[in-house]
């Protein structure tokens, strides 16, 4: 019985964790995995903050790093099918990044988008090393 009590209640809490994001919520979500899946045109312009002068611009299907060092940003384009560019940039007092996109995206504000990559949880691995070794 318990365990029943538990799981509603479980449900119920993820439900109104749900309903409670908004359109904007929802579709800033989306435009973000769009992003991530190099769907969405980019230009990401790096500035001195002191003079105004431009250092550095990326245009193109890029995702910006989530989980970048403090005062670090990566950022990945898509150049081909199976082609891509890491850039790494650090950031200072005076020198700061802004993202611009593009071009509108169609993304849904009624359902969320789940994107789901066989690959990411079987992966492919590199093998180095002796075959010799692995016998002993």
């Amino acid at each position: 019985m318990s365990k029943r009590i538990i799981i509603t209640a479980a449900l119920i809490g993820a439900a109104s964790t749900l309903s409670a994001c908004t359109d904007a919520d929802v579709a800033s979500r989306n435009l973000s995995k769009a992003a991530d899946m190099f769907e969405v045109n980019r230009r990401i312009v790096f500035y001195n903050g002191i003079t105004g002068a431009y250092i550095l611009s990326v245009e193109g299907l890029c995702s910006i790093g989530n989980n970048d060092k403090d005062r670090q940003v990566t950022i990945t384009c898509k150049t081909g099918p199976n082609a891509f560019k890491k850039h790494f940039l650090g950031l200072s007092d005076n020198v700061t990044y802004f993202a611009e996109q593009l071009e509108p995206q169609a993304v849904s504000t009624y359902h969320y988008r789940v994107v789901f990559k066989p690959q990411t949880i079987i992966p492919d691995v590199d093998f180095r090393g002796d075959v010799q070794e692995l016998v002993r």
